[in-house]
């Protein structure tokens, strides 16, 4: 009856930590068309993504405009403006009346 306990605690322990990881990580790959600063210019198909780095950016190998690369990135919000929908408040004072 322990054993089960336990495993089930730690059951329950890995799969909270592994749901607040945080947000998905996604890849992009293709060649460098240019990097300027801290943003590197990469072709996808049709499209140039530009990907910004920081100081904790790992790179392996010698980033140069040419090679081909697969840059792993996070979606992270730097900003949320919430605006407000005006026929929510229509509707709203509409219902006071």
């Amino acid at each position: 009856m322990k054993k089960v306990l336990i495993l089930a605690f730690a059951f329950m322990f890995v799969a909270t930590v592994a749901f607040a990881a945080g947000p998905n990580k996604y890849q992009v790959t293709g060649p460098v068309l240019e990097i300027k600063g801290d943003v590197i210019v990469v072709k996808k198909g049709n499209d140039n993504w530009e990907v910004s780095k920081d100081a904790a950016t790992k790179i392996t190998g010698d980033l140069k405009v040419g090679s081909k690369v697969t840059i792993e990135y996070k979606m992270t919000a730097t900003k949320i403006d919430v605006k407000e929908d005006k026929k929510a408040d229509k509707k709203a004072d509409a219902k006071k009346k």
